[in-house]
């Protein structure tokens, strides 16, 4: 399969709106990044507070950890659900209903008398996510224009990925440190200043013309749209593979204690973060191909990190590079779904965000497989590998297939 420059892909028609000034569109996407730091901070958080969970509720460590299924799984019912539902609405108007559930559910989750309690609570949170981070790459794409819509998606996407240099080690000290709920609570107080910030200075944006819920749901008839959702879904798995099991990893193969955990963390999220900027400037120039080598570079990322997982050093400059690599793996994802759904945009990228967090299952799932084959805390780096070539595979194979079928070569979008 040639990887040769190709006809840059048309942008979807996002709405009937034009680019903004530059002060406008840069405080629009200031207030967009404010909601994914938010959504970041209580996603990631959660796996810090389980133990502190169970402690408080009285039940096991396994059970409390259903409480983040339970958030993934409405991630991705919601993500498609609540887009499609919502075509035909204004889009600021949809980001700020999307974030008063989503500051509603995290305080409900606060004051969860138990385990149940805590599980529908944490869905319902998860419903707004992807559709929140769907309708807001659709509105950046508005306020900046088609032709820089990599570098929006990417700065409204860095407010998730700092989340885990600031938002996650803070908020899971003071759940350690004050009670899980009270972590809850802050999320939610996050939740009211990011209203404000879109309240303030999203713009007008009205939704995709003649947008309807046949339509939206008529995107999904495209093929290659569940290819590479496919493809998502299980090259993303070689990231959760590692970072699932991060901390007993560090400690047990690199020997660093738990209270360095914390930051090593911190050093992924800035790695995350450099990632996601450095994908928005990729994508604009090649979507596809940005693609196709973010996932050879997350694969290599992964074999790197198994090699020197033994030295602190090395192990900190592995996870750094894994997660620059897997995050600009994300936005060239998000990116290449909107491009696949031209008429129903917000879809194709809230569709990302349900494809990330089937990865997140399924890596989770055979990382720990290995683990428990007892064959150490190494092994889910190798197994990170075969899934991350195995999401790359599927992309590789749909081109061919297509070129054959008369196709051009270069994987058209």
């Amino acid at each position: 399969m040639s990887t040769a420059p190709t006809t840059p892909t048309p942008a979807p028609p996002a709405t009937a709106a034009r680019p903004v000034a530059p002060r406008t569109a840069t405080l629009a996407l200031l207030a967009l990044a404010v909601g994914g730091f938010t959504i970041g901070t209580t996603e990631f958080a959660s796996m810090g507070l389980v133990p502190d969970i169970a402690s408080d509720l009285g039940v096991s460590i396994p059970a409390t950890g259903h409480v983040i299924t339970a958030y993934a799984l409405g991630v991705v019912v919601g993500a498609p659900l609540l887009t499609a539902l919502a075509a035909r609405l204004p889009r600021k108007a949809l980001l700020i209903w999307l974030m008063a559930g989503y500051t509603v559910a995290n305080l409900a989750s606060a004051f969860a008398p138990g385990l149940d309690g805590l599980l529908v609570a944490r869905f319902v949170a998860g419903l707004p996510h992807g559709a929140f981070f769907g309708v807001g790459a659709v509105v950046g794409t508005a306020v900046v224009g088609p032709e820089r819509r990599g570098r929006a998606v990417s700065t409204m996407m860095a407010g998730l990925t700092i989340a885990n240099v600031v938002g996650v080690p803070l908020s899971t000290f003071v759940g350690q440190q004050l009670g899980w709920r009270l972590a809850f609570v802050v999320v939610g107080a996050l939740g009211g200043l990011s209203l404000l910030g879109l309240a303030r200075f999203v713009p007008h944006v009205d939704a995709v013309p003649g947008a309807s819920v046949r339509g939206e749901l008529g995107a999904l008839r495209n093929g290659r749209l569940w290819v590479t959702v496919a493809a998502a879904a299980v090259g993303f798995g070689g990231l959760f593979a590692v970072y699932t099991y991060i901390a007993p990893t560090i400690t047990t193969v690199t020997g660093l204690s738990e209270e360095l955990v914390p930051v090593v963390l911190a050093v992924f999220g800035v790695g995350m973060t450099v990632g996601t900027l450095l994908g928005g400037r990729l994508v604009d120039r090649s979507v596809l191909r940005t693609v196709i080598w973010s996932f050879a570079a997350t694969a290599v990322a992964l074999a790197v990190l198994a090699l020197v997982l033994g030295w602190p050093l090395g192990a900190f400059v592995g996870l750094f590079l894994l997660a620059a690599t897997s995050q600009v793996l994300g936005v060239a994802m998000q990116t290449r779904l909107m491009d696949l759904t031209p008429t129903a945009p917000s879809l194709g990228a809230a569709l990302a965000h349900s494809a990330l967090n089937v990865g997140n299952a399924d890596g989770a799932f055979v990382g720990g497989l290995v683990i428990s084959a007892g064959w150490g805390y190494r092994a889910p780096a190798w197994a990170g590998v075969l899934l991350t070539l195995a999401g790359l595979a599927i992309v590789l194979v749909a081109g061919r297939t297509r070129a054959e079928r008369g196709a051009p070569r270069h994987l058209p979008a």
